[in-house]
């Protein structure tokens, strides 16, 4: 099997609308691991944009989501990653045997100004950069 998932660590971030948590998650992995983690997003219920509070908080560390478009949680998502981290979404995320899950509880972003999401962000980076440590990638600076 040639799937490059079996060489690098994946991980799958769900929220309901993969607008704000899961989206910042999957901007500081993907910013954090310097591309040696696979990462993926997706909702329960897609919003139709990413909160443009959430990219504002990222463009503040030079993390730029704004090309990001919230995606629907499909099975093959959940089977492809080796982490599934959810965010506040309960039970709708297919459940597979043998797959490290994490329940990460997170205030929601949506409809809340920069000043109440920067904490959420912040909190949202420390998480990531200790699940980098538990993967054995080392995080790189934010430039």
């Amino acid at each position: 099997m040639t799937d490059q998932t079996a060489t690098k660590p994946s991980a799958l971030f769900v929220c309901v609308h993969n607008a704000g948590r899961s989206q910042m998650a999957a901007g500081f992995l993907r910013a954090l691991s310097g591309g040696a983690v696979e990462v993926r997003s997706a909702g329960s219920m897609p919003a139709e944009q990413i909160n443009p509070v959430a990219v504002e908080a990222m463009l503040e560390l030079g993390i730029d989501i704004r090309a990001e478009k919230p995606k629907v949680l499909t099975t093959d998502a959940v089977e492809q990653s080796d982490v599934v981290i959810t965010m506040g979404c309960g039970d709708v995320c297919p459940f597979f045997p043998g797959k490290r899950y994490e329940d990460w509880t997170l205030e929601d972003p949506a409809g809340q100004g920069i000043e109440s999401v920067r904490p959420i962000r912040d909190e949202i980076r420390g998480r990531i950069v200790a699940l980098l440590d538990e993967l054995g990638v080392e995080a790189v600076p934010l430039a």
